[in-house]
C-alpha cells in the first residue's frame, strides 16, 4: 500500500506536515468570503494539494445588489481564482494547482458556467490558427480565462426526472430561494452535454444520491468536492487517502488456480485505517477552519490500485457480471473492514467529536452498506469467499458502531492513484481499465523494450491455456498490440484483454456499469473519467450522464478523444458536414479561376532508387540521426531528421521540420536559402558536439544546416556564409587562405568521387555514384514515444511538468506514463 503523495512530501521535513490531498472550501456571498477563498486556495495550491468548492452561494448576475446595481455573478469571481491558480501553478511548487469549481443546475447563472470553457476553447483554436502559442504551458495561453479548473455541475433528482419527462425547471434566487426563470430541463442538459461534447467540461454530480448516503447531515449537507471527485463531504473539510495494491493479495500456483487473499487484506486495512487515524493528530493543515473540522470529523479515504490488471489477470472482462462482482465483492470487503476498525478504536480513543450529533444517520448509512451487501450476486469461486468475509464484517459494523460509535466520519474512496500507482508498480491506476496489452521499459543508457503485460499470460492460465499456446498468443499480442485472430485463442475470450485504448476498447457503458458496481460501497466517490471515441455524438454523452443517475453513481467525467482540437460544439451529421465541404469547395473554385496564374511551382521529386548519406550527430547531449538523399544529378532534395533520448514533442517537431524542409527543396527552394536564415539559431538543446566540422552548435537547426552546407553546397557558396570545414579553418590558420590550392583538389577528386552525394563543381567531371537506398534510422528511440505509439495521446493533454513527456488522463487528471507525476491530488 501507500499514503497519498503529501505524506511523502511532507511527513519529515522542515515544512508543515501537511498529509491530506483532498480539501473541500466554502464561499458565501460576500467580498471578504471571496478573497478568503482566493487566498486558502493559493496556500492549499502552494503545499502541493488540490481543491474543490461550490459557488452556488454566491447571487448570480440576474440579482440585485443592496447598493441597486447588479450582481457580478460567481463566473466572473471564477477569472480571479483561475488566474490565481495559473499564477501559484507556475511559481514552483511540488504539483500543479488540482482546481474543481461546482455550481448547482438551479443556479440563474448555470448555462453561462456550462458555456464558460466552450468559448474559450473557441478562443484557443482560432488563436492558435493565427500562429499564437496556445499549447499549456505556451506564451500566449493565460490569454484565455479558466483554464487551470475541472467544472462540474451539481444536479438533483428533481432536474432529472424533469429530464426524464421533459418538464420544465426552475433556476431559484441565491438570496430569497424564489424561482426566477423556467427552463426547459431537456435542453438545459443537452447543453451540458454539447460542451461536454466539445471540451470534456463540465463534469457531472448527482447531488441527491450524493447526501443519501452522507452520514453527517445533521452538520452540513454535502456541497462539493476535492479536484478529482473522490472525496465529498462538509465543507472546508480534507481527507487523508491510502491505496492497495490488489495485485499483492492474488495468490496463483503457476497453473491457473487463483484465490484472494482474504484474511491478509483485511489485516492490512485494519492497519492502514489505524495508521491514517493517527496521522490526523499530527498534521498540519492550511487554514483553522480546516484543521479544526478535520480533526472533529476525521474523514479517511482507504481505496485501491490495479483493480484492472487483476480482473484481467482473473480471466475477467472488465465489462462483464464476473468482472463487477469480484470488484464489488473486494470493495464491500475494504470497506466494511475500515468502518469495523474505527468503530473498534471508537471503544478505545472515542467517537469522533461531531458523531454523537450524527449518530442516526451514520447507523443508517452503514446499514445501507449492509443491505446492498447482501443483495450483491456471488458469480464464482473467487468472489464467494470474499463476498461471506465482507458479509461478516459488515455485521459487525452494524453491532460495534451501535455500541461504541466510528471514530471516522467517512472511510473510502477511490483516487487517480497516478503517482502512488507507479511506486507501486501497478499496471493500472484506480479502478481503471488497462491502458493497453504492451508496455515499453525503459533501458538504463537509453531505449527501451517492449514487453506484454505480465496479467495476459495469467489471465490465459486461469482460462485453461496451455503453455505452448500461451506463448503462441503472447508472442501475437507482442507484434500486433491486440489479440484479434491471435493462434489458438478462443473468440468468447477476446473481451477478458479488452482495454481503455486500442482495437478492442471497453465501451462507455462499460465503465459506467463499473462505477455502479462498486459504487454502493464507498464511502465518498469514484475518481474516474469515461472515455469515449472520437467518434461519440452528443447523445452517447446524454446517454452516459442519464444511465449513471439511474445506476447510482456519484460523479463522473466524460472524455472524447481529441475533443479540444478544433472540433466543433455540436456534432453534426456526415450529410450536412459534407453539404458545407462542398460549398465551401465551390466558392473557393469560383474566386480561383477569377485569377490569372502568373506562375507555379512545380515539385520535382525524387527517384525510388536515391543516393544518401546518414549523419549520427550529439548537440549539447541530444543525440540524432539526419538522413540526406540527393538527386543522382542535381544536389539535395529532402532531409530525414530523427532524434533520440529526447521526449516525444521535440522528436515530432523535427519530423514536422524536415518535411517542411524536404518539401521545399523539391519545390526549388535553395539549399543556401535554407542555410541564410537557419543558421545561428539558438535555443536548448545546443553547445558541444561530436563532429569535428562543427564543434560548437547554438541549436539542433543550426548544426544541422551547417552539416547540409559542408556536404552539399560549393566552397564558394558555404564561404559567403562562413561555413568551413575544420581543414579549411586549419588551412587558413597555416596560409591565411580558406580555399584548397590546385593539388588538394587534385586529390580530392579520387575521395570525392567515392562518397557520394557531396555535390561540388569538381563532381561533375567523375561519373554519378550508382544510387543506393539508404533505410532510414527507426522512428523510434524512447519509451515515452513508444508509449505515445501504442496507447495514443490527447492532443490537447499538457506536457508532463517534471520530465517534459506527454501525459495520459487518468480520472479527472493527467498521469505521466514516463515518470509517474500527475496533475491531481493523489
Amino acid at each position: 500500500f501507500s499514503f497519498n503523495s503529501p505524506v511523502w512530501f511532507n511527513v519529515g521535513t522542515p515544512q508543515p506536515q501537511q498529509v491530506s490531498a483532498c480539501f473541500i472550501l466554502s464561499v458565501d456571498d460576500s467580498m471578504e468570503s471571496i478573497l478568503d477563498w482566493y487566498k486558502e486556495e493559493g496556500m492549499i495550491f502552494k503545499g502541493g494539494s488540490g481543491a474543490g468548492l461550490n459557488l452556488s452561494r454566491i447571487r448570480s448576475s440576474k440579482e440585485l445588489l443592496s447598493s441597486g446595481g447588479n450582481a457580478s455573478g460567481p463566473v466572473s469571481f471564477m477569472r480571479g481564482a483561475d488566474a490565481s491558480a495559473g499564477t501559484i501553478k507556475s511559481g514552483g511548487a511540488t504539483r500543479r494547482a488540482a482546481k474543481m469549481v461546482i455550481l448547482d443546475v438551479d443556479h440563474p447563472d448555470i448555462e453561462n458556467f456550462i458555456e464558460t470553457k466552450v468559448k474559450e476553447e473557441e478562443k484557443i483554436r482560432a488563436l492558435r490558427d493565427a500562429g499564437f502559442d496556445m499549447d499549456l504551458g505556451g506564451d500566449d495561453i493565460t490569454s484565455v480565462q479558466y483554464q487551470n479548473a475541472n467544472n462540474s455541475v451539481r444536479v438533483n433528482d428533481e432536474f432529472m426526472k424533469a429530464v426524464e419527462t421533459g418538464g420544465k425547471f426552475g433556476l431559484r434566487a441565491r438570496m430569497t430561494g424564489d424561482v426566477i426563470e423556467e427552463v426547459d430541463a431537456k435542453s438545459l442538459f443537452r447543453k451540458m452535454a454539447e460542451a461536454a461534447w466539445a471540451c470534456a467540461d463540465p463534469g457531472i454530480q448527482y447531488d441527491d444520491t450524493i447526501n443519501h448516503w452522507h452520514t453527517c447531515p445533521e452538520s452540513g449537507r454535502i456541497n462539493g468536492s476535492n479536484p478529482c471527485s473522490e472525496y465529498m463531504h462538509l465543507d472546508n473539510t480534507s481527507c487523508n487517502l491510502a491505496s492497495l495494491n490488489l495485485m499483492k493479495f492474488l495468490k496463483d500456483d503457476g497453473e491457473g488456480h487463483q484465490a484472494f487473499e482474504v484474511e491478509r487484506f483485511a489485516k492490512v486495512v485494519e492497519l492502514v485505517i489505524t495508521a491514517m487515524d493517527i496521522s490526523i493528530c499530527f498534521a498540519d493543515f492550511p487554514t483553522q477552519k480546516i484543521g479544526e473540522n478535520t480533526r472533529a470529523f476525521r474523514q479517511l479515504g482507504i481505496g485501491y490500485a490495479n483493480l484492472g490488471a487483476l480482473l484481467m489477470a482473473t480471466g475477467h472482462a472488465y465489462d462483464s457480471d464476473g468482472g463487477r462482482a469480484l470488484a464489488g465483492a473486494i470493495t464491500s470487503l475494504m470497506t466494511g473492514t475500515s468502518y469495523k476498525r474505527s468503530a473498534e478504536l471508537a471503544a478505545v480513543v472515542g467517537p469522533y467529536d461531531g458523531y454523537a450529533r450524527n449518530a442516526a444517520p451514520h447507523q443508517r448509512v452503514m446499514k445501507q452498506h449492509a443491505d446492498e451487501n447482501t443483495k450483491a450476486v456471488r458469480m464464482d469461486d473467487l468472489d464467494s469467499p470474499i463476498w461471506a468475509a465482507a458479509t461478516e464484517a459488515w455485521q459487525d459494523v452494524v453491532r460495534l458502531g451501535e455500541k461504541n460509535g466510528f471514530r471516522n466520519a467517512q472511510a473510502s474512496v477511490i483516487a487517480p492513484t497516478g503517482t502512488i500507482g507507479l511506486a507501486m508498480s501497478c499496471d493500472t491506476t484506480g479502478l481503471e481499465p488497462d491502458l493497453a496489452l504492451v508496455k515499453f521499459k525503459k533501458l538504463v543508457g537509453g531505449g527501451s523494450m517492449q514487453i506484454v503485460n505480465g496479467t495476459v499470460p495469467q489471465a490465459l492460465r486461469r482460462l485453461g491455456y496451455q503453455p505452448e499456446q500461451i506463448e503462441a498468443i503472447v508472442a501475437h499480442i507482442a507484434e500486433h498490440g491486440n489479440v484479434i485472430d491471435a493462434p489458438g485463442l478462443k473468440t468468447e475470450h477476446y473481451e477478458v484483454f479488452d482495454c481503455a485504448m486500442g482495437e478492442r476498447s471497453i465501451s462507455a457503458m462499460g465503465h459506467v456499469r463499473m462505477m455502479a458496481a462498486i459504487q454502493p460501497w464507498i464511502s465518498g466517490a469514484l475518481s474516474k473519467t469515461v472515455n469515449l471515441p472520437e467518434t461519440a455524438t452528443v447523445e452517447d454523452v446524454e446517454e452516459v450522464y442519464f444511465e449513471a443517475w439511474k445506476m447510482g453513481v456519484k460523479a463522473l467525467a466524460i472524455y472524447r478523444d481529441n475533443c479540444k482540437v478544433g472540433q466543433p460544439l455540436s456534432a453534426k451529421t456526415k450529410e450536412k458536414e459534407k453539404a458545407e465541404v462542398t460549398e465551401k469547395a465551390e466558392a473557393e473554385i469560383r474566386k480561383a479561376v477569377e485569377k490569372v496564374v502568373e506562375y507555379r511551382p512545380v515539385r520535382k521529386r525524387l527517384p525510388k532508387g536515391r543516393p544518401g548519406i546518414t549523419t549520427s550527430f550529439t548537440v549539447g547531449g541530444a543525440e540524432g540521426y539526419m538522413t540526406a538523399n540527393s538527386y543522382p544529378d542535381d544536389g539535395l532534395g529532402e532531409v530525414f531528421l530523427k532524434m533520440s533520448k529526447q521526449g516525444s514533442t521535440l522528436a515530432g517537431m523535427m519530423d514536422a521540420f524536415s518535411i517542411a524542409v524536404s518539401v521545399g527543396l523539391q519545390y526549388g527552394v535553395p539549399l543556401e536559402t535554407y542555410v541564410s536564415k537557419f543558421t545561428n539559431m539558438r535555443f536548448e538543446p545546443a553547445g558541444m558536439t561530436d563532429d569535428p566540422d562543427v564543434r560548437m552548435a547554438q541549436s539542433i537547426v543550426d548544426y544541422i544546416f551547417r552539416r547540409l552546407a559542408l556536404d552539399f553546397l560549393p566552397f564558394e557558396t558555404r564561404s559567403a556564409l562562413g561555413i568551413h570545414s575544420a581543414e579549411e579553418r586549419q588551412r587558413h590558420l597555416d596560409t591565411g587562405s580558406y580555399e584548397p590550392t590546385l593539388e588538394d583538389e587534385e586529390v580530392d577528386v579520387e575521395g570525392l568521387a567515392q562518397s557520394a552525394p557531396r555535390h561540388t563543381e569538381t563532381l561533375k567531371a567523375v561519373a554519378a555514384p550508382k544510387p543506393v537506398v539508404v533505410e532510414a534510422p527507426r522512428a523510434v528511440h524512447n519509451s515515452a514515444e513508444l508509449v505515445e505509439m501504442q496507447l495514443g495521446v490527447s492532443a490537447d493533454a499538457p506536457l508532463c511538468f517534471s520530465c517534459g513527456t506527454k501525459m495520459q488522463r487518468a480520472g479527472s487528471c493527467y498521469i505521466c506514463e514516463g515518470c509517474g507525476s500527475t496533475s491531481g491530488c493523489s
